[in-house]
């Protein structure tokens, strides 16, 4: 007698689609804890200070945070691809020390100074890419050479005294407001919405990701891995030199050190922001909320009148916290 065998039911499929469901639920909930963080900081901080919702403080806070926010587009773009860049604040010292002495602080020429410097910070970067992919350096030890490179060419320039007379047009873009907006702020906005159009909408930020997550499949696929790399460290390496003419119009004057530490807190805003370390996850609307979190904590910090040394504390734990939780989230994935 025979007997007939009725297959069973696949129930892998159910299976794939629940944990998909699970992972999008986990993703939308790290994304809404980011903000539910700022919002945190934003009560805290009214409630210690009843000037900080003020527009005149808010206004103040938005052009503080305009520069970090630009560089953090850029290191967001080099951490998708798995690497790193900390040359980012040395990048912004020296286009700034060179706008503010080759203008003299003049608006006759101002523009096609603004362009040069952006040429040189955009090919700082792309040798940063060089070094990473053609030469097999590690990120971190290529744009800590470049460092010292940078800072050299600065030091050389300068000999010690730079020229700190800013043009009105500078100073404009870094101080002055647009209606009730920083200028500033709204360098930052399009470079955001630029970055955020790119990296969802075009192949270019697809393949960002895929380099980031697995490079072997990358190239197997046909992408040019170390081409994405090279353009990620030329980005930049530009959007460096952008954050470097902003800030020096917000600051007001040229200086050796200008940015100093910018490299630490744009990174931290990243890691904050949700973007992974090894490469392949995060977006800019992470980092957005990253950098507020920052400039508001500092802020913050200002208000209660610590000092510099507890300021450091505060940041290097906030790197440690942000970076625990993404390790957990990792592992529960």
């Amino acid at each position: 007698m025979s007997q007939t065998l009725v297959p069973e039911p696949a129930g892998g499929a159910p299976r794939e689609m629940a944990l998909s469901r699970i992972d999008s639920r986990r993703r939308v909930l790290s994304a809404a804890a980011i903000w539910i963080v700022l919002l945190g900081l934003v009560i805290l901080a009214s409630l210690v200070s009843d000037v900080f919702l003020t527009q005149r403080n808010l206004t103040v806070i938005l052009k503080q945070a305009a520069p970090l926010g630009i560089l953090a587009v850029g290191e967001t773009i080099v951490l998708l691809t798995g690497g790193i860049d900390l040359s980012v604040a040395s990048i912004m010292a020296t286009a700034s020390i060179f706008a503010a002495g080759i203008s003299s602080g003049s608006d006759e020429h101002v523009w096609p100074v603004i362009l040069l410097c952006l040429t040189f910070s955009t090919l700082i970067g792309f040798g940063n890419g060089l070094l990473v992919t053609k030469l097999r350096i590690p990120p971190f030890i290529a744009t800590l050479g470049m460092i010292l490179v940078v800072q050299g060419v600065r030091f050389v320039y300068t000999r010690g005294t730079p020229k700190s007379l800013v043009p009105p047009t500078i100073k404009f873009w870094g101080q002055g407001l647009t209606g009730p907006v920083p200028n500033g702020l709204i360098i930052w906005l399009v470079v955001v919405v630029v970055a955020v159009f790119v990296l969802s909408r075009t192949t270019f930020g697809r393949r960002l990701y895929a380099v980031g997550g697995n490079p072997r499949a990358a190239f197997l696929s046909g992408v040019s891995v170390d081409g994405v790399k090279i353009a990620a460290y030329t980005i930049c390496g530009f959007l460096a030199g952008v954050a470097g003419m902003v800030l020096l119009g917000y600051v007001g004057a040229a200086d050796n050190w200008l940015g100093n530490g910018y490299e630490l807190t744009a990174i931290a805003a990243v890691v904050i922001g949700g973007t992974a370390f090894e490469g392949g996850r995060g977006s800019q609307i992470g980092t957005v909320a990253g950098v507020l979190i920052l400039t508001v904590l500092f802020t913050l910090v200002l208000m209660l009148q610590f000092d510099e040394s507890v300021r450091r504390i505060i940041k290097g734990m906030a790197i440690l916290l942000a970076a625990g939780l993404y390790a957990r989230l990792r592992v529960r994935s």
